[in-house]
């Protein structure tokens, strides 16, 4: 056999192996696609093949809906207290101990004076790193914090939800948040200035229960879930099998308690629009 047919070395394998550091790829949870991550990230985390919405942090919502430049904070040292001396696996003031380190905030809402292309806007955001977005009396007291600051200036107020409902280790506390942030909206109605709810993947709930679903106007990102209860307790209360989609932002649309979907990358714009149109401006 020729020389050039021969094997010079055993085996396939290189030198050395090039590795993939972790974090590169992302397995999409609804279509099992494998994404880029800074391509999805580019994308504004929705999957490029089926359009499934990633939670994402509220420093990207405040990227997405708010001018550059235009942002805000307000009453970011605001935390809470372990006034009930509450205990589960662990106390609860080492919990929220844990969150803020692991979350980089002092609780599951922000709150933002700032301008959505000139217009003026209160922005709050939730975010489900700090306890799944639980609501306390921290962040029922920054949410009617900034809808008087709507009432002030006046302008529009927003807020995005994501929320896993009323946080159990403030007990009462916790549930009184429902009727205090459902009360001070009443003061933003009362001078004709509008509310803009955003509900995303998951909002649940007393937070559903209550500023969550107030707004003038309800949008949904698709495919996020929406409801009270969560579908295994009510399978089992009302012991029959749920219709396909239960509780999805589709399914919620289609039963009349939302008034519209948007994509994420649409949601800066048709609020603008709707802004305009509220205020009896003319709007692209």
């Amino acid at each position: 056999m020729p020389d050039w047919f021969k094997r010079t070395t055993d085996g396939l394998q290189p030198k050395t192996r090039k590795s993939i550091p972790d974090g590169v790829w992302i397995k999409c949870e609804s279509c099992s696609e494998s994404l880029f991550k800074k391509e999805l990230e580019r994308n504004l985390s929705v999957c490029p093949k089926c359009g499934n919405h990633f939670r994402i942090s509220s420093n990207e919502y405040i990227e997405i809906l708010l001018d550059e430049g235009s942002v805000d904070e307000h009453d970011a040292g605001l935390k809470s207290t372990d006034i009930l001396k509450f205990k589960d696996s662990i106390k609860y003031s080492d919990r929220i101990v844990k969150y803020t380190r692991k979350s980089g905030f002092k609780d599951a809402i922000r709150c933002f004076s700032g301008s959505m292309d000139g217009i003026l806007v209160q922005l709050a955001v939730m975010d489900f790193a700090f306890m799944g977005g639980s609501v306390g009396s921290v962040v029922g007291e920054k949410f009617c914090r900034a809808v008087l600051r709507a009432v002030e200036a006046p302008c529009p107020m927003v807020a995005v939800s994501c929320s896993g409902g009323m946080r159990m280790q403030e007990g009462i506390f916790s549930l009184m948040q429902m009727a205090k942030s459902s009360a001070i909206l009443t003061k933003l109605s009362a001078i004709k200035q509008p509310y803009i709810s955003i509900l995303t993947n998951p909002t649940t709930g007393g937070t559903t229960a209550s500023f969550a679903m107030l707004g003038d106007i309800n949008i949904a990102e698709p495919g996020a879930l929406i409801g009270f209860a969560g579908p295994r307790v009510i399978k089992q209360t009302i012991g029959q099998d749920l219709p396909e989609g239960f509780q999805s932002s589709d399914f919620v649309m289609e039963h009349g308690f939302m008034d519209m979907i948007v994509e994420r990358k649409e949601l800066k714009k048709r609020i603008v629009t709707l802004l305009g149109l509220l205020d009896g401006r003319s709007s692209s």
